[in-house]
């Protein structure tokens, strides 16, 4: 009976310490994987009122707990970091590029460029910006470096966004995409319907998060790709659950386009203000998105000095010697466009279109998503509504499903500025810190290395 009652005992104390060791287990995790985030200003990318005074926990990379500074349950043993004064919002995605080709630190662009170490460059030059993940639209030099692209795709790299690709895209031949020489030759032909069929085949085995399609002659210069092969094209997509977005120029493609299913626009109607008809067709077309693409307009000076933080002295030298070379009739050019896509932006964000954000970058990389995003609010959008645009609707459309917003259970990507963006839009380019996976990005180190000669 006395050994069964020491057994006993033994088993009541090796229950009560295991309890004990999971209780400490959970409430004191190690310090550097719960950090307790508080006292700024957050703007959680869903499009609500900033939570003022904000308190938010990071637990191995992941937002557990989000509310109001002194209402959270923190575990015992959370590093605290205090962000009273600041503004945080949620790291940008973009989800249109044709990065790899240019060598920021030179500017001369070409194929022989498009390796792994330039992309990651790029996509170190995002992280600085504040930019979670990126998606490559169609021009990655599959005659270079086939395989390098996906395989980037699975990689995560620190102080550096996530990159993401569509493959080669699709126009009517292989020189019918992109205008610039040494993106010549990537896209896939389809002057066919079989052969629009094939090409999607492959792309989906490719496991591609989404397919491109370029719908756009150049003002007469190429072959376009003919309305028969992208309804097959995009049927055959849809057939195996995936989706498309066109590129286009015309008014007239961007109206078939909307009646053949496309999923979204890689950039909006730019030959001349979109109609009646338009408006009420993408109205009939809820789910459709227009990521805008703004054309670029004129530096200023203070712009320019603001890149000096990732770019060589060299570099800047240039683009300042560009700003003051600009003719009358450039800038006159630049403005007209610009004054079309800004007018249909507002025309169709007035609509209720489903309105994403994107640049279309390349030769400039990273901080121009700060010249979109104040674009977009030049246009018409209020800053709240360009935010939600490059966060939570940026991320939807390139299903990252946990990218996009502060909110339980998403990664922790963020942003802390040094003054509140909604108040003015470009202060996201005050930023102070960079977080990406619940990871500090090494803004200083970056700085360093991008900006050397």
């Amino acid at each position: 009976m006395r050994e069964a009652n020491v057994l006993s005992s033994l088993l009541v104390f090796l229950v009560i310490l295991a309890a004990c060791a999971w209780l400490s287990a959970s409430q004191a995790p190690a310090g550097r994987d719960v950090v307790l985030f508080e006292g700024a200003r957050l703007i959680d990318g869903n499009g609500r009122a900033p939570i003022e005074s904000s308190a938010f926990l990071v637990e191995n990379n992941t937002f557990t707990r989000v509310g109001r500074k002194g209402e959270l349950r923190v575990p015992a043993g959370a590093m605290k970091v205090d962000l009273t004064g600041k503004t945080v919002m949620p790291a940008l995605v973009d989800p249109h590029n044709h990065i790899g080709y240019t060598n920021q630190k030179t500017g001369v662009s070409g194929k022989e460029n498009f390796t792994r170490a330039t992309l990651i460059d790029h996509l170190q030059r995002y992280a600085y910006y504040g930019v979670t993940a990126t998606m490559s639209m169609g021009l990655d030099r599959w005659d270079v470096n086939p395989e390098m692209p996906y395989e980037l795709s699975r990689e995560i790299i620190p102080n550096a966004a996530l990159f993401l690709t569509v493959g080669r895209g699709i126009a009517a031949t292989p020189m019918a995409g992109p205008t610039a020489v040494y993106r010549l030759g990537v896209p896939y032909g389809a002057m066919t319907e079989a052969e629009g069929i094939k090409d999607v085949e492959e792309l989906v085995a490719r496991k591609v998060p989404i397919i491109k399609i370029w719908v756009d002659d150049r003002n007469g210069t190429v072959p376009k790709i003919q309305p028969n092969v992208y309804r097959a094209i995009i049927a055959e997509a849809h057939k195996r659950g995936t989706r498309v977005v066109a590129h286009i120029f015309n008014l007239v493609d961007g109206k078939d386009l909307l009646r053949a299913g496309v999923d979204g626009f890689a950039h909006g109607v730019r030959d001349r203000d979109v109609d009646d008809e338009y408006i009420a067709l993408i109205k009939q077309h809820p789910k459709v998105w227009v990521e805008p693409n703004l054309p670029d307009q004129a530096l200023t000076v203070d712009e320019i000095d603001w890149l000096s933080e990732t770019l060589p002295a060299s570099q800047i030298k240039r683009m300042r010697d560009q700003l003051a070379s600009r003719t009358p009739a450039e800038l006159k050019t630049q403005q007209d466009a610009f004054g079309i896509q800004c007018r249909n932006l507002k025309r169709i964000h007035d609509a209720g279109v489903k309105i994403a954000f994107a640049t279309d970058a390349g030769v400039d990389v990273g901080w121009t998503v700060h010249t979109e995003l104040a674009d977009m609010v030049r246009c018409g959008l209020t800053p709240a509504e360009a935010i939600v645009a490059a966060t939570r609707t940026a991320a939807e459309i390139t299903k990252l499903d946990r990218l996009g917003t502060v909110a339980t259970g998403k990664s922790a990507d963020f942003v802390v500025l040094d003054a509140n963006p909604l108040d003015a839009i470009t202060n996201t380019r005050r930023i102070g810190r960079v977080y990406l996976r619940g990871k500090e990005v090494d803004r200083a180190a970056l700085r360093a290395s991008l900006s050397a000669p």
